[in-house]
């Protein structure tokens, strides 16, 4: 008895050959005798020829494995360790205005371990939030104005520099500028010393909120915003941007696992796919592999800033205390994107930080793929493969920690030494 592999094969032949002869008897009957009849039975020679090279590429195609280049893991590979505090809050991110003084106040932080991700769809949240505000203040019917006239241009602050920040300066710009708006970020730094660089900006908008504790009501904003912030990227793909479509593997050890939908909806990830093979992908019984996006911080944010500047914005480098000076501001209208500054700056105790260490290895041009498993992760950016990664909460250190090092490089190599290559 043949195997499998190879009857499969054997019938295909024998559906090609039938479809050829086919195809070439139809010809023959077509095509009369005559001066023509040369050329004719040259052309379906050389028809013939071209389904027989499209049918095998398509053939060798189905049968392709999928080869992973592996990741180099080593501690001689390290080029840098980077610590992050993650802006974190069970409830979930905050998007809500409310009033200081005589200034409409619109917070945007809180985003927890997916600033990136969701950077454009809070964003766009706030600012419609800000826009529904002052149409409805400027109205005959509204109480309070924020202008003297409603046609009179208006002037937009915006409290921080990541990508939070450089993200709802831009909406402002593209749907307000028109209307006489400007836009000034107030920041204590800028790109690239900003949290949102060191970010590891896989599109994947997960550890933002504690389940059992968020409302329904922000679980409903929060999918949203997915829906917003997800399309917005597929615009910006391309090197200017440095945002690239990747293919990602969520390595499980459960079935139980595969029921639970992909993080902000399913409808996010597309060509999603499940093995169950695990010595051809990773050793893990259990695998989700989809599609989705990787940023590269440091060009993504460097552009984000630049594009703020060529449409007439404006920077100062300022550090706020308190509430007081910020409504000391001329701004009529100001958006909060502290992020962790947030929980001193408007006393949210709520919101706290979630450390995070990465060890970034020398670039792997090769490695075409990201995994996800558990707490670890791999991306490989043009600036280097990320490893992750830790979760450590309510921990405010900035310092590297060395074990913590050897766990991450351990947990990878482990990962590396299933990997059939």
């Amino acid at each position: 008895m043949l195997p499998l592999s190879v009857k499969v094969m054997s019938r295909h032949e024998i559906n090609r050959r039938k479809f050829l002869r086919a195809t070439l008897s139809a010809g023959a009957l077509v095509m009369a005798e005559g001066p023509l009849g040369s050329l004719a039975r040259a052309g379906e020679r050389e028809v013939a020829r071209q389904l027989a090279r499209t049918v095998e590429a398509r053939r060798w195609a189905a049968d392709e494995v999928r080869r992973f280049a592996p990741v180099k893991v080593a501690r001689n590979r390290i080029i840098r360790t980077i610590v992050g505090l993650r802006p974190y809050r069970d409830e979930g991110f905050v998007v809500e205005a409310e009033r200081l003084g005589d200034k409409l106040l619109v917070h945007n932080y809180g985003h927890g371990g997916a600033g990136v991700t969701m950077s454009w769809g809070t964003s766009s949240l706030a600012v419609d939030m800000a826009r529904e505000d002052i149409q409805r203040s400027a109205s005959p019917q509204g109480r309070r104005a924020l202008t003297r006239s409603p046609r009179a241009p208006r002037r937009f602050a915006v409290l921080g520099c990541g990508v939070m920040g450089l993200s709802t300066a831009r909406l402002l710009q593209r749907r307000l500028q028109g209307e006489g708006a400007t836009v000034t970020i107030y920041a204590k730094d800028i790109p690239p010393q900003t949290t949102s660089n060191i970010a590891g900006a896989l599109w994947f908008p997960t550890s933002i909120y504690d389940p059992a504790v968020a409302s329904a009501k922000f679980i409903e904003q929060f999918r949203l915003a997915c829906q917003l912030s997800n399309r917005a990227f597929q615009e910006l793909v391309g090197p200017e941007y440095g945002v690239r479509w990747i293919d990602t593997y969520e390595l499980l050890v459960r079935e139980a696992s595969l029921e639970r939908e992909p993080h902000g909806g399913a409808q996010l990830y597309p060509q999603i796919q499940i093995h169950r093979n695990p010595e051809q992908y990773f050793g893990f019984s259990h695998v989700r592999q989809f599609s989705t996006m990787l940023i590269e911080p440091h060009t993504y944010l460097r552009v984000l800033l630049r594009d703020f500047y060529v449409a007439g914005g404006k920077v100062v480098v300022k550090e706020f205390k308190n509430r007081q000076e910020i409504a000391r501001l001329t701004e009529q209208v100001v958006f909060n994107c502290t992020g962790l500054g947030a929980r001193e700056l408007f006393d949210d105790q709520k919101l706290g930080p979630v450390r995070g260490q990465l060890e970034v290895l020398l670039p792997q041009a090769e490695v075409d793929y990201c995994y996800l498993a558990g707490s670890s992760y791999m991306f490989p950016r043009g600036d280097g493969i990320i490893l992750g990664g830790t979760f450590d909460h309510d921990d405010w250190s900035l310092e590297p920690d060395a074990e913590q090092t050897t766990e991450i490089l351990e947990g990878h190599a482990e990962i590396m030494k299933r990997l059939k290559t």
